[in-house]
């Protein structure tokens, strides 16, 4: 496979790609990638020689149309007015996707697809996830010229003339975490909580089917340029088992892979190609691959920490970490940086729509699990010594010798956050911040980061707090974090409120034109649709039929704790489940809310929901775990 050819680079010209096309003939399709507002990727397979004879069409955007309102842009593509164009993006790289059970015999190659990143258009307008990224970055990146201009010397910064900065770039990267099982096996949930708990998985030696995907994986990151860093086994997870061919069966385990950033736009692009690539390898190999954010209630999640960074290209083409300042061990980051940090912290009311915008992502932002779920950072205790606080949001990322590395990880995502529009979303907030922070010495953004509750500041809330060294859930009761932090939100709809509860907020992400109020509201259309939809059509049935299943048992032997715990799932199984005519139970009264738009009803009995059903689960466990 030495000789296929898996990556047509950024910008590279015309005649340069038909050439490497014509030399690939095993390449037989062009498959258009857009990006919805929900982060789906579209795929479709169009005759290699079509591109190649109507290149110049593909570039222009008459090439393909597809349905608008068959993808996620409500409020935008409608059925009435369903035509979006996709010109194609030649400013990141475009990959090949090999099907390796679709061989050409004669060529002895796998049959590969183009996959060309493009835009969305409707109407003339951009209106797809990538534009919104893209456009806001030339934004955030012209605004970032304009303010070295008007402030050449910034503290923190005394090495860099703001005259002589040329461009800015922005960094970021993904981590990708899943879980990897057998299919149709199901998971000894308590048998996993107990070796998560005792740390028996975390950085294990993987095995047999799981140890050769995570290799092949890795080593074909590598082909495609990603320059992968690191695979390894994550938290969660139990041991497999052997079966009588000597095969691993009842494999569960957790999985993380590594790869290097790169510049925002196509920092996200490849976390696209890097979740189908992992999905493919995995299944040739007989294991299924879930990247859910909370694939298993009661086992650690799946996150995807996001790293944001920004550097100024000189005119003498160096580069320059705008983060890190002139002197490491004095101080913790340069004034842009304390400026970015607090940028995210003080609108991060309206970025969280962004990055948590389904129901599977807040069954992971719960308590413990180092899930974020307070609005706080940490930068470490001395500038001299680095250090990592895994319990808060956002922290920041350091290494004394080498300025480049200092960076800012937000903790809060998952495998499925919309990476495009979170990260446009973040850096409109950092750019909210580094304006403030370029009037201000690091000394006074230190202390206005450090401050307490009801300390009065230039930029920072009065009443929160934004920065803790200490553990955030050993540390602080729950009202205490609610207190100092912020109470955060429980539902899908409860985040989606925000952008309508913090309006100036609001306008600050939005600030750069992409992300305008047509797309915002789309976004949110979309996102409170599929909560809807989902909580009547799979959460409440799921749990309708776990209800059912809490059964009383028969014995020998009843003891009075057995009869008091079943007189309590009784009752609990009637609230949640059963109707009568003067009272309607919860699952009733949730789809009724839903049907009839109350949403603020609905959010608050999901909430009760979901109490309850942990409830139910607990006691029947310990009402099975007495039965003799």
């Amino acid at each position: 496979m030495e000789d296929l050819l898996y990556v047509i680079p950024a910008n590279t010209p015309k005649e340069k790609i038909l050439e490497s096309l014509r030399e690939h003939p095993e390449i037989k399709f062009v498959s258009l990638v857009g990006v919805d507002l929900a982060g789906n990727d579209t795929d479709e397979k169009i005759p290699m020689r079509i591109f190649l004879k109507d290149i110049d069409d593909f570039y222009a955007g008459t090439a393909v149309q597809t349905d608008g309102s068959s993808v996620v842009l409500p409020g935008i593509a409608t059925l009435n007015n369903a035509k979006v164009d996709m010109p194609i993006d030649p400013s990141v790289n475009w990959f090949v996707d090999y099907n390796y059970e679709n061989y050409d015999e004669g060529l002895e190659k796998p049959v590969g697809t183009l996959r060309i990143p493009a835009f969305l258009i409707h109407e003339g307008k951009h209106v797809d996830s990538r534009s919104v990224l893209k456009d806001t970055l030339e934004f955030v990146k012209n605004e970032m010229l304009a303010l070295f201009k008007k402030h050449p010397t910034v503290s923190g910064l005394e090495h860099v003339n703001g005259k002589n900065v040329e461009d800015i770039v922005f960094t970021s990267a993904t981590e990708l975490e899943f879980w990897v099982k057998t299919p149709l096996e199901e998971a000894d949930i308590a048998e996993m909580s107990a070796s998560q708990v005792m740390q028996e998985q975390y950085w294990q030696r993987t095995r047999g089917a799981v140890r050769t995907a995570l290799e092949q994986s890795v080593a074909m990151l590598d082909d495609y340029g990603l320059s992968a860093e690191m695979g390894h086994k994550e938290v969660g997870g139990l041991k497999a088992h052997i079966d009588e061919s000597g095969n691993m069966s009842h494999v569960c385990e957790q999985i993380e892979i590594d790869w290097k950033f790169a510049d925002a736009l196509q920092a996200a692009d490849n976390e696209l190609l890097v979740r189908t690539l992992v999905k493919e390898v995995f299944r040739e190999n007989g294991l299924e691959v879930n990247f859910k954010a909370k694939p298993m209630i009661g086992l650690a999640g799946n996150g995807e920490h996001t790293h944001i960074g920004m550097a100024a290209r000189m005119k003498d083409g160096s580069l320059v970490n705008l983060f890190a300042p002139k002197e490491l061990k004095k101080d913790f980051m340069s004034a842009i940086g304390y400026g970015a940090i607090m940028g995210i912290l003080k609108n991060y009311e309206v970025i969280n729509p962004f990055v948590s915008a389904t129901n599977d992502a807040f069954n992971r932002l719960k308590p413990g699990f180092e899930a974020p779920v307070c609005i706080v950072t940490s930068i470490g205790t001395t500038p001299e010594v680095p250090s990592r606080n895994r319990t808060i949001l956002a922290g920041l990322i350091r290494d004394v010798g080498n300025p480049m590395a200092t960076r800012f990880e937000l903790r809060a995502c998952n495998p499925y956050t919309n990476t495009y529009v979170a990260l446009a979303a973040i850096y409109s907030a950092v750019l909210d911040g580094a304006k403030m922070a370029a009037e201000h010495t690091t000394e006074e953004l230190l202390k206005e980061l450090s401050k307490k509750p009801g300390e009065e500041g230039f930029y920072l809330e009065k009443d929160r707090a934004y920065r803790s060294e200490e553990d955030v859930f050993e540390d602080y009761t729950q009202e205490e974090r609610d207190r100092m932090f912020g109470a955060p939100p429980a539902t899908v709809w409860e985040n989606m409120e925000n952008l309508t509860n913090f309006p100036e907020k609001r306008a600050i992400v939005t600030a750069g034109g992409a992300l305008d109020e047509a797309i915002v509201n789309s976004f949110v259309e979309g996102a409170l649709l599929r909560w809807k939809t989902e909580l009547e059509s799979r959460i409440i049935p799921e749990n309708r039929d776990i209800v059912r299943k809490a059964k009383e048992i028969e014995a020998d032997t009843v003891t009075d704790q057995d009869s008091y715990n079943w007189t309590k799932i009784s009752g609990i199984r009637a609230y949640l489940a059963k109707d009568s005519i003067d009272e309607k139970s919860l699952f009733t009264l949730l789809v009724n809310a839903l049907e009839s738009g109350d949403y603020a009803t609905a959010s608050g009995l999901q909430v009760e929901m979901y109490d309850k059903m942990e409830e139910l689960k607990h006691l029947y466990v310990a009402y099975k775990q007495n039965m003799i």
